[in-house]
């Protein structure tokens, strides 16, 4: 295993996979006003392609995985994959998003499989509010996987919060405050735009969030427990909990980015935010070899970008988030 790096000298370790694009919700941040054309299934990869993408990957250098969708739990049988992934000798990691709807009968059998940890989308502790964000009410369903994940030892289990104007960002205290009397491990995220996307107008940068989160105290920086991503990490006086920051607009965080992303139909992506992509699901189905494989995955990689360009009003209009795994 040589390792992989760009050509920025980053180095590249860690691949996130969206093993559907199928969800049982439908998140205002993530799915577009239009709503989304679904894949063919025959168009998604089986879980043996993926296998073969990351025993590929992992033989160059990739040895941290997370699985995403639209929601991965979605999908019937993913903790085979877990299982089949967990095999490989060089992946020491392999975390889950996830909405948490369906988290609690999975939690279990998801450990023993071989998953790590896991991350929980919640945009709100309201159930009224919650069904207005996803489309649904099931805002009970997913503190049972959040409960469930945590017993099962998926920890630390995160708390992805999309802090939103006007919708959700009055709760910015009552999640703050759950990091200092509960283990909760929140991370504010700055709403991103999307393809058909809804976020423009309900932007909150991260400074205002730290100003308004004052009110419960210093935000002492802290190293994470354990992670692979971009979130800069805070803890309250005395708090069981962490207060994590992710900042994809007010201040960039390309210049670490050490990650490739596998979309369901087998598109390698360099960048989150850009449209380009290396199709690997083609050459995989027409025989290609571990080394013309490997090949591809150099060139993902060799494309990546130094940045993203939101900052000059360049949105990816190709895909919405539900199809890429954010």
């Amino acid at each position: 295993m040589t390792g992989l790096s760009d050509s920025f000298q980053r180095p590249i370790d860690y691949l996130r996979i969206s093993v559907t694009d199928r969800c049982n919700l439908h998140c205002t941040y993530c799915v577009p006003r239009t709503g989304i054309k679904l894949m063919p299934r025959d168009t998604i990869l089986t879980y043996e392609e993926i296998g073969t993408i990351v025993q590929a990957a992992a033989e160059l250098g990739i040895n941290k995985v997370r699985i995403t969708g639209g929601e991965p739990l979605v999908r019937l049988g993913l903790p085979q994959l877990i299982r089949m992934l967990a095999q490989i000798d060089a992946i020491d990691d392999i975390s889950l998003t996830s909405n948490g709807v369906l988290l609690a009968g999975y939690a279990d059998e998801l450990k023993e499989a071989g998953l790590r940890r896991v991350n929980v989308s919640l945009d709100t502790l309201k159930p009224d509010k919650f069904k207005a964000i996803t489309g649904d009410n099931r805002l009970e369903e997913v503190l049972a996987g959040i409960a469930a994940a945590r017993s099962a030892g998926l920890n630390p289990v995160k708390l992805n919060m999309v802090v939103m104007a006007g919708v959700n960002d009055d709760e910015l205290l009552d999640f703050g405050a759950r990091t200092i009397s509960h283990e909760w491990h929140v991370r504010f995220i700055e709403p991103m735009p999307v393809a058909g996307g809804r976020t423009a107008s309900q932007f909150v940068s991260v400074n205002d969030m730290k100003k308004r989160l004052q009110q419960l105290g210093e935000l002492v920086p802290c190293l994470p427990s354990v992670g692979n991503g971009p979130a800069k990490y805070f803890r309250f006086p005395q708090a069981k909990g962490t207060v994590g920051f992710i900042t994809p607009i007010s201040e960039h965080f390309c210049f670490g980015c050490n990650r490739l992303r596998l979309t369901a139909d087998g598109k390698l992506r360099p960048c989150l935010l850009a449209e380009d992509e290396i199709d690997l699901k083609q050459p995989l189905r027409s025989g290609i070899s571990s080394a013309g494989l490997k090949k591809l995955i150099e060139a993902a990689v060799a494309r990546k970008p130094l940045r993203h360009r939101l900052a000059d009003s360049s949105v990816p209009k190709g895909r919405p988030f539900s199809q890429v795994g954010g």
